[in-house]
């Protein structure tokens, strides 16, 4: 036997690498989330909680105004000025890891990095896009070279400068909170004070200009509160994540509301919701880092909004075009019907039908009880007998095909033989108004579709 095997383990566990996390207990998991875990604890998941409710509720505007990858190189940009700002202090004698000294330095170069886009796009042909990736690559380049050139000449006093490419939540500080709920007060205050001038800038700026409106002084009062959040999130995050804080609550919240206050709320509360849940999750499992998970936790809600939100979820949208295609599927048979002049539908020709049209047998029978449900229909031995509300959509379809064929080879010079198919299409979709509209365009032509006789049928 080797001496390293006669050497007991303390960890109990067979391997060095061999770590397993430890699921926690429901006792820890309440603390966690009620703010009993520890003062550190508590300090990441309320500087966090700021964080993401300030990035949601800035990070909408940046979505509005089509700015979001002008964040990404807007966070890139700021690790140069980490640098520069550390190799400042050291030369005049000043604490060089002074946390507001390099949020400072990260600041400048992060403007100086818009402002540089800016010029690219005024002096220059080239895109948004490729003017953004040029200032990130080399502002992000500088950055490296910088660090590389502080840890190889002062060593002794640069660790953990490359935390900020990544962020460590774990060191905040109360004044580093403190900065957090400044700047998420800030967000909240300029929001509410001037939601107006901001909607009226990322919805129409070109009508802003001509009314008057300061669109630059207004544009950069957007951006500033953006180099605020992305500042602030660079010792929890990471300039790299920070930027996913900006976006993804915004377009997550843009999912469940067309209305810009509530997007504005939505938003808000889903970057707080992350920040506070990444923060515990992380918390109750240590040797995951703060800012990956809450980068995490925000993709989660993204993708529960993107499946369940109730007007532009994948949910919803399936839904719809069942519905849909029910509708106009059930409108075909009410239509034969009518044509048939017989309110019954034999069980021979729904499978006729079935088969002409490409229904499924899950899909016939759901077509079936969506027609039973909506009393258009009902159940007999030998079939379907349709009600009067399913003779009177019928008539209704017939004649809708009617007036759009005439109109086709009226105004349209379309052949009568090539019509159908798109008749076919539009006649389950003409609203009342496109019908009255319809019926005036053909009667000034002296072409007249008589109403149909729902009681022949």
């Amino acid at each position: 036997m080797s001496l390293l095997a006669s050497i007991p383990n303390p960890l109990g566990t067979s391997s060095i690498t061999e770590v397993h996390d430890q699921m926690p207990s429901t006792s820890e998991i309440l603390q966690t989330l009620t703010f009993q875990s520890g003062y550190n604890t508590n300090l990441v998941i309320l500087g966090t909680t700021l964080l993401g409710l300030a990035a949601g509720i800035i990070g909408v505007f940046a979505l509005l105004r089509k700015r979001s990858l002008m964040t990404d190189a807007l966070s890139h940009a700021t690790l140069p000025g980490i640098a520069i700002a550390f190799l400042t202090a050291t030369t005049l004698g000043f604490n060089s890891k002074y946390i507001p000294t390099l949020l400072i330095g990260a600041g400048v170069t992060g403007i100086i990095g818009v402002l540089c886009i800016q010029a690219i796009l005024r002096f220059s042909r080239l895109r948004e896009d490729a003017a953004i990736g040029i200032v990130l690559s080399v502002f992000f380049g500088a950055g490296i070279v910088g660090l590389s050139y502080i840890q190889a000449n002062a060593a002794s006093g640069s660790a953990g400068l490359n935390k900020f490419i990544y962020g460590q939540a774990a060191t905040m500080q109360p004044p580093d909170v403190l900065l957090m709920g400044g700047i998420a007060l800030a967000a909240i205050l300029a929001t509410f004070l001037f939601l107006k001038e901001f909607a009226l800038i990322c919805f129409n700026d070109s009508f802003a200009k001509v009314d008057g409106w300061p669109v630059s002084m207004i544009d950069l009062v957007m951006m500033g509160l953006v180099v605020l959040v992305t500042v602030a999130g660079l010792q929890a995050v990471g300039l790299i994540l920070v930027v996913a804080m900006l976006i993804i609550p915004a377009v997550a919240a843009r999912l469940w509301t067309e209305r810009l206050l509530q997007l504005v709320i939505i938003a808000g509360l889903i970057g707080a919701g992350s920040g506070y849940l990444g923060s515990v999750i992380s918390a109750l499992l240590p040797r995951k880092p703060a800012g990956a998970v809450i980068v995490l936790t925000c993709s989660g809600i993204f993708v529960l909004s993107m499946i369940a939100a109730p007007s532009r979820g994948i949910v919803s949208a399936v839904v719809r075009r069942v519905r849909l295609r029910l509708k106009i599927e059930a409108d075909h048979i009410f239509e034969h019907a009518y044509e048939s002049s017989s309110n019954l539908i034999s069980n021979t020709e729904l499978k006729d039908l079935s088969g002409f049209r490409g229904w499924t047998m899950a899909f016939r029978w759901m077509l079936i009880r969506s027609m039973l449900n909506a009393g258009q229909a009902v159940r007999t031995n030998v079939g379907l007998e349709l009600t009067n509300a399913g003779t009177h959509r019928g008539a209704q379809v017939s004649r809708n095909h009617a007036l759009w064929e005439q109109y086709l080879m009226s105004y349209a010079d379309i052949a009568p033989s090539h019509v159908d198919w798109s008749v076919d299409q539009v006649e389950h979709v003409l609203s009342q108004e496109l019908v009255n509209e319809l019926e005036r365009t053909l009667s000034s032509r002296g072409i007249t579709i008589p109403q149909p006789n729902e009681s022949s049928a």
